[in-house]
């Protein structure tokens, strides 16, 4: 896709911080850090979301953030865990298949904000679930 960020910074045309690549993923520090060490996944294929994506990036992507980036972050920055997140559709701000990488810390304060009264009850969103 030509007019898209995330495959201008894998093609080389914008200027990245990259803390690893190989032939399927490039992996860059995200400009606006949650935490310290803050990463984006990034497939090399474009791909809009989850929906669209290989099985096979997938599973790469997450067995190298298994094996690769959190031992990194946690010997060089000393993370004490991960979380893993993924917008899809609606809070997707670019519309490039990315996994965010969000090391933390004890005392990060790291919270992620939603509206309480949006929820309904965990009964009735179960039945929901159901295949009835």
């Amino acid at each position: 896709m030509n007019d898209c960020i995330f495959c201008k910074i894998i093609k080389g045309e914008l200027p990245s911080k990259t803390v690893y690549e190989d032939d399927l993923i490039k992996v860059i520090m995200n400009i606006n850090p949650t935490t310290n060490g803050h990463l984006l996944v990034l497939p090399k294929e474009h791909c809009v979301d989850i929906f669209d994506i290989d099985e096979k990036i997938i599973n790469h992507s997450f067995k190298v953030i298994r094996d690769t980036l959190y031992p990194l972050l946690r010997d060089k920055l000393g993370c004490e865990g991960l979380t893993l997140s993924e917008n899809n559709l609606l809070g997707q701000e670019v519309h490039h298949f990315h996994i965010h990488v969000t090391p933390r810390y004890q005392n990060d304060l790291v919270d992620y904000q939603y509206n309480k009264e949006m929820l309904e009850d965990l009964d009735t969103v179960f039945e929901k679930l159901q295949n009835k």
